[in-house]
């Protein structure tokens, strides 16, 4: 890998703009369960009506607290239109940069790939800038996937993409992101108790402005896991370590936002919260302020949790 630069970068790492999706058909997908072991195989034969219901009620407390912050929410509802369980997890399909350029994402689960809507790209465009719709689905021909800030996790400071190669995140797919979008791409392999891969990134991983969180833990690789720490340390992060049982708890699934004046906040769900020691969550709290709200429903039938709900707008504004 080539030497990160480390000089001035004015492009923030964090934006006080966020796209939601509320959900309507949300539940238990038994498309993406093979390769996401946070989905609780429990809640299969839940009733999905029940289970939309409580999913509902928690979008709409986090949207609640979210609001409270002073963030500029671009919140859409899904519809019962088409079958879209996970349509809630909207950083998955698409990612929006300062460079006023969007990116479509090629998606494994056949069911998730109608979550693409080109009518909120539309209506985005009343108040931001696109320059370019950089469309990479055609790779699901292709069976290589990419699954958006899931599958990375960026360093959009220092334009960097972190990504834990697994069936949901293709080299090659990566590649054309990297070089569509001028990033630096830092790949590793990573698994759980049981050696079997993490499905997504920013369920180990969070990079903030100056800080990071990360389980260096599931980097088995003696040599990834130091270039993954040495990477973080030249581009002058805070690290806070979490462990497996941490990460099975979503604490690594977080993303540092702040509002129209600047305040930082880091977004996280009640169950991660609960799971870091004081020690990690006072570091965490000289950074950025500590929001978390219940989304174990939302969790254990989707295995996202906050940040897989919250999709970035860097656009330009108009």
């Amino acid at each position: 890998m080539r030497t990160i630069s480390t000089s001035t970068h004015t492009q923030p790492q964090s934006t006080a703009r966020i796209m939601m999706i509320r959900p309507v058909q949300f539940g238990f997908n038994t498309e993406t369960a093979g390769s996401n072991e946070f989905q609780q195989k429990e809640f299969a034969d839940k009733t999905n009506e029940i289970v939309q219901e409580k999913a509902r009620e928690e979008f709409d407390l986090m949207i609640s607290q979210l609001q409270m912050t002073g963030l500029d929410l671009h919140i859409f509802d899904d519809d019962d239109a088409v079958y879209r369980p996970d349509a809630v997890f909207s950083n998955n399909w698409v990612s929006f940069h300062q460079s006023g350029k969007v990116v479509l994402y090629p998606m494994m689960a056949e069911n998730r790939r109608a979550e693409r809507r080109p009518d909120i790209i539309e209506n985005l465009k009343k108040d931001f800038l696109v320059e370019e719709v950089i469309d990479l689905t055609h790779f699901e021909k292709e069976g290589k996937f990419l699954e958006g800030t899931g599958s990375m996790v960026l360093d959009r400071r220092y334009k960097i993409a972190y990504a834990c190669l697994s069936p949901r995140t293709h080299p090659e797919v990566l590649d054309a992101f990297a070089e569509a979008l001028g990033y630096e791409v830092v790949s590793f392999s990573a698994s759980d108790e049981n050696n079997k891969p993490i499905y997504h990134t920013n369920v180990l991983m969070c990079v903030g402005d100056i800080f990071a969180i990360v389980c260096l833990e599931a980097i088995k690789n003696p040599d990834e896991r130091q270039m993954v720490r040495a990477v973080l340390e030249e581009t002058n992060k805070y690290i806070v370590e979490i462990s497996l049982e941490q990460v099975r708890q979503f604490a690594g699934n977080m993303l540092m936002v702040r509002n129209l004046k600047g305040d930082k906040f880091l977004m996280m769900s009640t169950q991660a919260f609960d799971s870091l020691t004081e020690t990690q969550r006072n570091s965490l709290q000289d950074y950025a302020r500590i929001i978390h709200t219940d989304l174990s429903v939302i969790e254990g039938n989707g295995g996202g949790s906050a940040r897989c709900m919250m999709t970035e707008i860097h656009l330009p504004l108009r």
